[in-house]
């Protein structure tokens, strides 16, 4: 007996120095405690996955890298948290190309005016050579894109008193269109009135008239419930916008290797489920839009796409964007200008 007592008393020994190290190790990891900000509401698909993925990323680093949300402009307006990603007050931002174009020119092209016809041309664009080039513009302002852009949606207009069928529409039009160059040169090439206000101010501005219309995809106009404030949805598809999910680099390049791949791993992958969840949820929107009192039309987009044409529209910005940028649009889009 005293001979087991003796085995079994050094053998946890041993095993208890064995341990302690181990303990001291784990308990010696950095835990890096990032916030992610979005300018969308929680119903939105991003925030669901971007929940998913928070719980991925947080399980499979063993809590080590644990990321926290705040949806729905918490933080402050898209420029206001731009600066914050930028300064590393906000570890991760998803931000639309064509917002991000006031700090990086070049992540606008995808936005070009009637530019793609359909989610394939899309992808083939924006998983292909024109999102690398993007994404190498974007580093040079030390910032890192993840390699999938999420999916916003093609985009509508919508208005408070008229369908908006054909070009002549929007003559004096009051649209709101977000704080960048490429919207308000499109729809001034329009003959409209384009007017930049922050998402955060949408609403109150289509309710109090300050603008008669704006446009956005139709799961933004549904989640924001625009359609308490609008009457009329127009399904030009005149832009697709998606969202770079952007990195301060500083906070990026302080996870090691392997965290950043299981990170980046999880955010590639909540990207991909929320394209699909925002292409399903559209395909339903325009009839829950219509009960909800919304008048929905299905304008020609060629008649928008000549106008611009002849307005200048597609030259100048091939001149702003330069003949590279500009093929790799075309490869996917075809031939505007």
């Amino acid at each position: 007996m005293n001979i087991n007592r003796r085995t079994v008393l050094r053998t946890a020994a041993a095993a208890s120095s064995l341990a302690m190290p181990l303990r001291h190790a784990f308990a010696q990891k950095n835990v890096f405690n990032y916030k992610y900000a979005n300018n969308l509401p929680v119903s939105h698909p991003m925030n669901i996955r971007a929940k998913e993925m928070a719980d991925a990323i947080r399980a499979e680093t063993s809590g080590q890298v644990d990321i926290q949300i705040f949806p729905n402009n918490q933080l402050g307006s898209d420029t206001d948290v731009l600066s914050q990603l930028r300064a590393g007050g906000v570890e991760f931002f998803t931000l639309s190309g064509l917002i991000l174009s006031t700090l990086v020119p070049a992540a606008s092209i995808s936005g070009v005016g009637f530019a793609f016809p359909d989610y394939a041309s899309v992808w083939k664009a924006m998983d292909g050579d024109l999102g690398s080039h993007i994404r190498m513009q974007i580093a040079k302002s030390n910032i890192v894109a993840m390699d999938r852009i999420w999916d916003n949606g093609f985009r509508q207009i919508t208005s408070s008193n008229k369908a908006i069928a054909s070009p002549a529409d929007l003559k004096g039009f009051k649209i709101r269109v977000p704080v960048s160059p490429l919207w308000t040169s499109m729809f001034k090439a329009l003959d409209a009135a384009p007017t930049s206000i922050n998402f955060a101010e949408v609403y109150s501005a289509l309710q109090t008239k300050i603008v008669d219309g704006q446009e956005n995809p139709l799961a933004i106009i549904s989640t924001a419930k625009l359609y308490e404030v609008q009457k009329f949805c127009s399904m030009s598809n005149h832009m697709w916008d998606g969202f770079w999910f952007l990195a301060n680099k500083r906070a990026w390049d302080k996870l090691p290797p392997a965290l950043q791949a299981i990170v980046a791993k999880h955010i590639n992958a909540a990207a991909l489920k929320e394209r699909t969840d925002v292409a399903e949820l559209n395909a339903n929107l325009q009839k829950e839009l219509a009960a909800k009192g919304m008048q929905v039309s299905q304008p020609d987009p060629g008649a928008f796409r000549d106008q611009l044409r002849k307005a200048g529209f597609y030259a100048e910005w091939k001149a702003k964007y330069g003949d590279e940028a500009w093929a790799l649009l075309e490869r996917s889009a075809g031939k505007l200008a």
